[in-house]
């Protein structure tokens, strides 16, 4: 799963909100197909993960597959039963800040059927409503 190997700070600070829309990472930059996100959301490490390996066996061997999200905000979390105080928790797993108009994902190298299913799979595993983008 992916993680950053070295950060600045250990433990991140939690936002509320995620505001306005994307202005950078909102065009296909590698691939000819990508899938763009409609909503706001913070995405896991786990659910990247799971989208690439859905998209991994569509695709078969054929074609190449770019992420272009990187989970690096840490989530900390306390234990189950752990009373009020005593500082933040451990660090529990990362997750990619995600804004409306985020390219995710980009392939290449197949058809844009077969592109379209495997964004299409790959859409069930995020927590955000996704757009398949083909290039002109």
């Amino acid at each position: 799963m992916l993680a950053p190997k070295k950060v600045k700070f250990r433990k991140s600070q939690r936002t509320d909100h995620i505001r306005g829309v994307a202005t950078r990472m909102n065009e296909l930059s590698f691939g000819q197909y990508g899938l763009k996100s409609l909503e706001a959301s913070w995405v896991t490490s786990r659910q990247i993960e799971a989208a690439r390996r859905a998209m991994s066996r569509f695709i078969a061997r054929g074609g190449r597959i770019w992420i272009r999200i990187f989970p690096d905000k840490s989530i900390t979390t306390k234990g189950a039963e752990m009373p009020m105080g005593k500082g933040k928790g451990a660090v529990d797993h990362y997750v990619a800040v995600v804004k409306p108009g985020t390219m995710l994902f980009e392939m290449s190298g197949v058809t844009p059927e077969t592109a379209r299913e495997a964004m299409d799979l790959a859409s069930f595993k995020l927590p955000v409503k996704t757009k398949f983008i083909a290039k002109q």
